[in-house]
């Protein structure tokens, strides 16, 4: 990715991957998205592993998947939970950013059908390897 006009189709695409119903659809949009070895670490895991983790007495551990099935797991779990019963969509909170040649940031938020408002979000820095898919995406929920 070299230019900042590139990012936005991009980005859409990896936004689309989380919304998408159709399984084949969705496990086609992960191949091309994601490096066959790419993951996806959820660098601040939700309260209640934090918890666990704490009172194992160790540290708060990141959440990592690794590889197409992995990822298309992960997303397709995201999808069941809160885009499937038509609640919640996620949407881009803003435009995506370059922050060089092969490092995206892309503000996203899941936002209501309801209301339209955003009732959680995040930000995914990614990056790129050289034939443009995510070789590693580095997920911070609550950031919006």
């Amino acid at each position: 990715m070299s230019n900042q006009r590139d990012v936005e189709p991009w980005a859409d695409q990896y936004i689309a991957q989380w919304n998408e119903s159709d399984p084949d659809r969705r496990a086609a949009l992960i191949r091309d998205l994601w490096a066959a070895d790419g993951s996806q670490v959820l660098v601040d895991p939700p309260q209640e592993i934090r918890d666990a983790a704490t009172a194992l007495a160790f540290p708060v551990p990141p959440l990592e998947v690794r590889g197409h099935e992995a990822l298309n797991a992960r997303v397709s779990r995201a999808y069941e939970m809160f885009v499937a019963s038509g609640e919640h969509v996620f949407e881009a909170a803003e435009e995506a950013v370059l922050l060089s040649p092969n490092v995206l940031g892309i503000r996203w938020s899941m936002v209501s059908t309801s209301t339209g408002e955003a009732v959680g979000g995040g930000l995914d820095i990614l990056a790129l390897d050289g034939d443009g898919r995510v070789r590693a995406d580095h997920q911070f929920i609550g950031v919006m």
